[in-house]
């Protein structure tokens, strides 16, 4: 299974870094994406650090949905994980197979985005401007995607370069993942 290779960090100036990220890749793609994540009725699933996620993105031409898996950490510092994921034709259907299978919805939530799609030293990178509603701050993802585990250390390098170029230093980086705050900031 490839490995998504992604670092996300706190974003102390969003105004600078937009501006940055529009002088070089352009407008971007707005985007809302609405995620369900689903666990087993015992917590297992998340208990081992694996996702399972139906993700439906709202854009300015076309709503699409993925199914998402991912398996556990397979580098704690950086957070990546082993991924696949595939687009899905009715949103409904997949969201009635998966609690059909027995998984049940852990917790769903709104991710505001604005992304940009470019290449960096022959790797195809992805960076994400992240508003979630329920939690404070701005937050950049750069990902790209490792072939293969012996590919992540290449692969985050290149992030970790990229990064800079943006003006984002080591301190800003977090692996806080957003289930995780967004459960944290609502009522008990």
């Amino acid at each position: 299974m490839a490995i998504e290779a992604e670092l996300k960090a706190m974003v102390r100036d969003p105004e600078t870094l937009l501006r940055r990220l529009e002088d070089r890749f352009g407008a971007g793609r707005a985007e809302v994406y609405r995620d369900t994540y689903y666990d087993a009725p015992d917590g297992s699933l998340m208990g081992e650090d694996r996702e399972l996620r139906i993700r439906t993105v709202h854009g300015p031409d076309e709503t699409r949905t993925v199914l998402t898996y991912k398996g556990a950490r397979v580098d704690e510092a950086s957070g990546s994980k082993p991924e696949a994921e595939t687009r899905v034709d009715d949103a409904e259907a997949a969201h009635e197979i998966v609690r059909g299978l027995g998984f049940v919805p852990r917790i769903a939530f709104e991710k505001r985005c604005r992304n940009y799609g470019f290449e960096h030293d022959g790797w195809r990178l992805l960076a994400t401007l992240v508003r979630v509603p329920e939690i404070d701050g701005t937050f950049i993802e750069l990902e790209t995607i490792a072939a293969a585990e012996g590919d992540l250390p290449a692969a985050l390098a290149v992030v970790r370069a990229v990064f800079v170029e943006f003006g984002i230093s080591e301190d800003d980086l977090t692996t806080e993942q957003y289930t995780d705050a967004v459960a944290a900031a609502r009522p008990a």
